[in-house]
């Protein structure tokens, strides 16, 4: 399984929210190039970065950061938030992005989900985020009535290799990641699926890697330094899978 640090940016700097809250908004970097590093020192091969603003405004606002990032590390970086149109996922690929991750322009465009998929196959993940069931797009600060399941499948169809699944309630607070989910998940699609929210202990971690997942997400765990992750990529089965 791979382990995936995150970095969440706004305004340039690497940042975590809880509960996808940006009122409750912790800044840990103005470095966050230099966080990566630090990163790929400890192991990870993948960088799971969130552009914040992107996310909540459909800009692109931390480009820059991202793109030094991958001119700082050799890591294979994924990068979600505010990539609404094929002009911005060309322009991601072109600076060395290895994985682009659309949200709400995947739920709410499908046709511009299905030519992306079809324009760059597997540089194309999806991120389904839910809050009860529900997905939650425009960085979380707004819910459908669009089911988690339903979707997948209709994900899965469409050919998508790999998908971001984020469990709000569980993002940021350090209490344990939606096991039962990602078990079902996993044995209900065929396709890659990374865990995402609230992944904080080696239980956690070696429970995912158990259930042949794809990957798990370490978010604040990392940061607040209750997850290391040189152990958390040995828990998991070392570099790759």
């Amino acid at each position: 399984m791979y382990i995936l640090p995150a970095i969440d940016l706004y305004n340039g700097s690497a940042v975590r929210l809880s509960k996808g809250d940006y009122n409750l908004m912790k800044v840990y970097s103005d470095n966050p190039p230099a966080f990566a590093e630090e990163f790929q020192k400890s192991g990870a091969e993948y960088l799971h970065v969130v552009d914040l603003e992107g996310a909540k405004d459909g800009t692109n606002a931390n480009f820059d950061t991202v793109k030094a990032i991958i001119d700082k590390t050799d890591m294979k970086v994924e990068i979600g938030g505010g990539i609404r149109n094929n002009a911005v996922i060309r322009k991601y690929i072109d600076a060395g992005v290895a994985r682009v991750i659309l949200g709400t322009a995947a739920v709410r465009d499908p046709l511009f989900l299905r030519r992306a998929v079809e324009n760059y196959g597997e540089k194309i993940a999806v991120g389904v985020d839910i809050r009860d069931g529900l997905l939650a797009i425009k960085g979380w600060l707004e819910t459908t009535e669009i089911k988690c399941f339903e979707f997948c499948r209709h994900l899965e169809k469409m050919g998508v290799k790999t998908i971001i699944c984020t469990d709000i309630s569980k993002d940021g607070m350090l209490g344990g990641t939606n096991i039962e989910l990602y078990k079902e998940l996993n044995e209900t699609f065929d396709i890659n699926i990374i865990a995402s929210g609230g992944v904080s202990s080696l239980e956690d971690i070696k429970r995912l890697a158990d259930m042949n997942m794809y990957g798990a997400i370490l978010g604040k765990a990392l940061y607040e330094g209750t997850l290391d992750l040189k152990e958390a990529v040995l828990a998991a089965g070392g570099k790759g899978k």
